[in-house]
C-alpha cells in the first residue's frame, strides 16, 4: 500500500468510534470505486486486517467493472471483498440483506453536468430509490446517503458559516442544477423512508475535498493544480479566482464520513468540510506555489478556452462543522499538509 495511504488508514482506525458495529457486518458501498468511497472501502478491508474480530464483508457496487478491478485488485485476493457491475440507477442485482449500505454512486464532476445532466441526477434519485426500498425489509442498522455542499446553492444573505437547516437558491431551468437538486431530493427521500419505513438514513454533504486517488483529468480546479504541479508547473489559474472554497483532505473526511454512519442520527444531515481550509482558488493557487518554491512552481494565469467545464454560480460557502464536532469529529490537517501529503502520494505511485 501506499505509504502515505497507509498512514491515512492508520490515523483513521485510531479514532474512537464503535468499530466493533461493523465486525462480521454485511456493507453495500455504491460507487465504490470512485475517489471518497474508494477510501471508505480501502479503510474497511483495513479494519478487517487490524481491527475487527471478525472481518466485515464488503460488497462493492460499480458500473465500470474492469475499472474496479484494477483499483481493487488485492482485495480481490480475499474472501471479505465483492463486486457487483451494474448501474445503480437500475434495481438492487444482489438480493442478500446488508446491514450497513454507503450510497456515494454519483457523478461529481462537474463535465458530466453540461455532458450527461440525464445520468447525473439519475444515481441520486433513482439509485437512492431503489437502495432505500431494498433496506426496508432487511437487516439495515444504517443507511449513508452522500449528498453535497452544493445542496445549499446561492446563500443570497451572506449566512456563513452555514448550518445544516439553511440555505439559498439553485435555478431548477439551469442545467448545473441537476446535480444539486438531485442531491436534495436524495436528501429528502432518505428523510421520507426513515420516517415512514424505519430505515436508519443518515446524509453527509461533503464539501471541496481532495487526496490521493482524485482523478487529476476530472475539471475540478483543485485537481487541476496537483496535475499541474506534478508536471513540474506552472499552476495555471483559468477565472480570476475570486471564488472561496473550504477545502478538506480525504483521510479527514473520510473520518467524518464514518462517524455519521456509526454514531449519527438517523433522518439528519451532517456538513463534512474544513472551515479552517477556506480561502479563494487564487489564494490556494499562491498558496500551493509557496510549499513547492523551492521546486520552482509559479502560479500563470490566463484565460480558459471552451470548456465542457460547467461553472459554479456559487461564489462562496463556509460550513459549519458544529453538528459533526458534537459527534466527536475535527478535520486535522491544513491546506499545506494535505496537499502536500496529496502530491507526495501521486508521487509514490510513480
Amino acid at each position: 500500500m501506499n505509504a502515505i495511504v497507509q498512514e491515512d488508514m492508520e490515523a483513521i482506525a485510531r479514532i474512537n468510534l464503535p468499530w466493533d458495529n461493523l465486525a462480521g457486518a454485511n456493507v453495500l458501498v455504491t460507487g465504490a470505486a470512485g475517489f471518497l468511497p474508494a477510501y471508505m472501502v480501502d479503510t474497511l478491508l483495513f479494519l478487517n486486517c487490524h481491527i475487527l474480530e471478525k472481518p466485515a464483508h464488503v460488497v462493492a457496487l460499480v458500473r465500470n467493472g474492469e475499472r474496479a478491478r484494477i483499483r481493487f485488485q488485492e482485495a480481490l485476493l480475499g474472501d471479505d471483498f465483492e463486486i457487483i457491475e451494474q448501474d445503480v440507477s437500475e434495481p438492487l442485482q444482489s438480493k442478500d440483506s446488508f446491514d450497513y449500505v454507503v450510497h456515494a454512486a454519483s457523478q461529481a464532476s462537474p463535465v458530466y453536468y453540461k455532458t450527461d445532466p440525464v445520468g447525473t441526477l439519475s444515481a441520486n434519485v433513482l439509485g437512492t430509490y431503489h437502495l432505500l426500498n431494498a433496506s426496508r425489509h432487511g437487516t439495515c442498522r444504517g443507511f449513508l446517503y452522500f449528498s453535497s455542499g452544493e445542496v445549499y446553492g446561492i446563500v443570497r444573505d451572506g449566512t456563513v458559516p452555514t448550518a445544516e437547516n439553511e440555505g439559498g437558491y439553485l435555478d431548477p431551468t439551469d442545467v448545473r442544477s441537476c446535480y444539486g437538486e438531485s442531491k436534495r431530493m436524495g436528501e429528502t427521500m432518505c428523510v421520507s423512508w426513515a420516517q415512514q419505513y424505519g430505515v436508519p438514513a443518515r446524509i453527509v454533504r461533503p464539501f471541496h475535498t481532495y487526496g490521493p486517488g482524485m482523478r487529476l483529468d476530472d475539471g475540478r480546479v483543485f485537481a487541476d493544480f496537483v496535475r499541474d504541479i506534478l508536471k513540474g508547473g506552472p499552476i495555471v489559474l483559468h477565472s480570476d479566482g475570486k471564488a472561496r472554497r473550504s477545502f478538506c483532505y480525504l483521510a479527514d473526511a473520510v473520518a467524518g464520513f464514518f462517524t455519521v454512519l456509526l454514531c449519527g442520527q438517523t433522518g439528519q444531515a451532517y456538513n463534512v468540510a474544513n472551515p479552517d481550509g477556506e480561502c479563494s482558488i487564487a489564494e490556494l493557487a499562491d498558496r500551493l506555489a509557496a510549499v513547492y518554491a523551492s521546486e520552482g512552481i509559479t502560479v500563470e494565469r490566463k484565460v480558459r478556452g471552451e470548456s465542457v467545464y460547467v461553472p459554479s454560480p456559487i461564489v462562496g460557502t463556509l460550513p459549519s462543522i458544529d453538528k459533526l464536532k458534537a459527534l466527536g469529529w475535527a478535520p486535522r490537517l491544513s491546506i499545506e499538509d494535505g496537499f502536500f501529503r496529496t502530491v507526495q502520494s501521486y508521487r509514490n505511485t510513480r
